[in-house]
């Protein structure tokens, strides 16, 4: 399974990167419900810093993002006679994992297949973590280097603003002056 496949299913939500139940689901090749009454029976390993219910606005929100890179979903509309189509609407607002909430899938779903997710979920969340590390380095080089310079830069174009602008002569006062 490549890692961009799963780089592209984490989110970032309340602060934590995280990933939807139905992509845990579909990575570990289970339906999302089965995923979702295997953590109910072990609740008491999911805490709210492992797991959590998206709100009504966040899941507004993210579904939002999608549709518009879905256009052609977004035309296949449901009557309300006819049972829900599998992964296509939902009924219950998503559960969303964290890290550690994705670690502890794994102590739950007793699969290899689940073992072998796992392991490239947890490699993708440490390349990600190690690119957000070097992203808040870079930032903090570039902001020392700004403050480094701001003051020799201003200095520079103070003189740049002399040139184009040179002091005005006084101007002599009109009139007669005996």
């Amino acid at each position: 399974m490549p890692q961009k496949h799963i780089e592209n299913k984490i989110l970032f939500i309340r602060g934590h990167k995280v990933m939807l139940d139905k992509d845990l689901a579909e990575l570990y090749e289970v339906q999302t419900k089965v995923l979702n009454q295997a953590v109910k029976r072990n609740l008491d390993r999911f805490p709210e810093d492992f797991m959590f219910q998206m709100t009504k606005e966040e899941f507004e929100n993210w579904k939002s993002q999608i549709v518009t890179s879905n256009q052609a979903e977004k035309t296949s509309l449901r009557s309300q006679n006819v049972t829900l189509k599998q992964g296509q609407h939902r009924k219950y607002l998503p559960y969303v994992f964290t890290e550690q909430g994705v670690s502890m899938l794994s102590s739950i779903l007793n699969s290899n297949r689940a073992i072998q997710v796992n392991i490239q979920i947890m490699r993708t969340f440490t390349k990600l973590r190690e690119l957000m590390t070097t992203h808040k380095e870079l930032r903090q080089k570039i902001e020392t280097m700004e403050q480094k310079y701001d003051y020799q830069f201003k200095i520079v174009f103070d003189a740049i603003k002399k040139l184009l602008d040179p002091p005005a002569e006084p101007k002599k006062p009109i009139g007669f002056r005996p």
